[in-house]
């Protein structure tokens, strides 16, 4: 309920002057649904400014029966309740990975209530005060690919990210994600995963060619940004910086999976984008959060959730307080190398897992085969954390096992980034 009452302030703080970007979508899904010149299937050969995915068009459209400020308020109201969702996912995420290694149900709680604190208010400044639905669909399904990940459904957690790509592009980032399933797996997802991509984004580009421009479209390279600190001095988006954010997060991404560290996908993956990206919008800051909240609650055990509260401080804060565009610049590169450094390189402890618990490098059974899980914990035992789905209170069968980890500028101009 805290969590919940956290949210609330939050929502009622900043919805006075929300929703600086909801008429893109408004208009977006008007375009799409419309089939009138210059919309359709051809939306994005004439509107490149838009870069915002179907799925995302598609949800917006729901809000359209509505008044204009009414449905606003119900799409802002919506997707900040969805950021509760994903920390109820974050918690049954980590206690079904944690499940057979003795793990304090109790400490846990009290690990995503102290981090949760902390992802509220940026999740509020991409759902409510720019009112970016394709950010928060893209951050919502790869959450839900990664409690698939954890529960070992392979053709789920490819569906999960095509969705988060079909919302916004960007999110191909978190690709390697499927890197972290049983190998014989990788296909099944891989397949579901391109498939369903290739569904919503083909039927534009083989209906118009022109809808290729949208990947050119360029913003402006603000002060503040990494870049400037990397020595790129263009005025506007060099032309190798999306393909480099996607190949550098999916290095990044991959290199954490074959570490043992996938719960650091979506901190790697977020840390690409805004080091290389040319503007600096504090929305951005919200996929980094959700990357310290999967660290802090999975990847590591430690009580007090210290990354999250870092780059909420560093990057939330300092663009608050720090007048120096060139100083907030410096903090955005120093939080991305050293959070990267730091998750991929320090050593950290293997949660030892009872006999019969499965997964690789454990007492169980290699990912791929038959592994008996132990009874679900009671809801007191958990915490408060809701038994992984399964248990059920009985000892329950699952096939294969996740490995365990080896231990701005307010106003947008566009829809772009």
């Amino acid at each position: 309920m805290l969590l919940v009452a956290w949210t609330v302030i939050w929502f009622l703080i900043v919805e006075p002057s929300g929703g600086f970007s909801w008429h893109y979508l408004r208009e977006g899904e008007q375009l799409l649904f419309s089939g009138g010149n210059g919309g359709g299937l051809s939306l994005y050969a004439h509107h490149p400014e838009l870069q915002i995915g179907p799925v995302s068009l598609m949800a917006a459209r729901l809000f359209a029966p509505f008044p204009a400020n009414v449905g606003q308020v119900l799409a802002e109201g919506t997707m900040s309740a969805l950021g509760l969702i994903m920390l109820v996912l974050v918690g049954r995420t980590a206690a079904w990975y944690y499940r057979g290694t003795g793990t304090n149900h109790r400490r846990l709680q009290q690990r995503i209530l102290i981090a949760g604190l902390a992802f509220i208010p940026m999740w509020v400044e991409v759902s409510v005060r720019f009112a970016h639905m394709d950010d928060v669909l893209a951050l919502f399904f790869t959450m839900l690919a990664v409690h698939a990940l954890a529960r070992n459904k392979p053709a789920a957690v490819g569906i999960y990210l095509a969705l988060a790509v079909d919302s916004k592009p960007w999110a191909i980032s978190f690709l390697p994600l499927i890197l972290a399933l049983p190998k014989a797996s990788w296909k099944r997802s891989f397949l579901w995963c391109v498939g369903l991509i290739a569904v919503a984004w083909l039927p534009f580009y083989l209906s118009n060619l022109g809808s290729l421009s949208a990947a050119k479209f360029t913003i402006p390279n603000q002060p503040a940004s990494s870049l400037r600190w990397l020595g790129v001095s263009d005025p506007s988006t060099p032309w190798w910086d999306r393909p480099a954010q996607f190949a550098v997060g999916m290095g990044l991404g991959t290199l954490a999976v074959r570490r043992g560290r996938w719960p650091a996908v979506v901190l790697v993956g977020a840390n690409a984008r805004i080091l290389l990206d040319p503007s600096v919008y504090t929305y951005y800051t919200a996929s980094i959060l959700l990357g310290t909240l999967l660290w802090d609650a999975v990847g590591q055990r430690r009580l007090v959730p210290w990354w999250s509260w870092i780059a909420l401080a560093s990057l939330y804060g300092g663009t608050l307080l720090i007048p120096s565009d060139s100083t907030k610049g410096m903090i955005r590169l120093a939080f991305v190398v050293i959070s990267t450094a730091y998750v991929l390189l320090w050593p950290t402890k293997q949660p030892r897992r009872g006999r019969g618990s499965g997964g690789r490098g454990s007492g169980g059974r290699r990912a791929g085969g038959r592994a008996e899980q132990p009874a679900a914990l009671s809801s007191e035992q958990q915490g408060g954390i809701p038994a992984p789905a399964g248990t059920g209170g009985r000892r329950a069968r699952n096939r294969g096992s996740v490995p365990p980890p080896a231990g701005g500028s307010r106003t947008p101009a566009t829809m772009g980034g």
